[in-house]
């Protein structure tokens, strides 16, 4: 197996995951994120009474950067260890 650089894999996981958060804060600033759950919970047979909360701008800020570390973190021991297990070649 090759080794993988942890830098760019942490940066990449960390992206992916605050991409993810950073669309859901844009969903709910536009009011879609309610009838999207909605949707989405009624396709797995899910019926909740749930509020979303009113969009904050730090919040969202928090969320984001917030998940993207925690998105490095994953992808930086992901890395170590996906080089470890590949280093001695099988």
């Amino acid at each position: 197996m090759r080794h993988i650089k942890v830098s760019r894999t942490a940066l990449a996981v960390g992206t992916v995951v605050g991409l993810f958060h950073f669309f859901w804060a844009a969903l709910v600033a536009a009011g879609w994120a309610k009838p999207l759950l909605d949707f989405i919970l009624g396709l797995h047979f899910i019926e909740l009474d749930i509020q979303i909360a009113p969009f904050a701008l730090g919040t969202a800020a928090a969320l984001v950067a917030l998940t993207f570390a925690i998105g490095a973190l994953f992808g930086l021991v992901f890395a170590l260890v996906w080089n470890r297990l590949a280093g001695d070649g099988g």
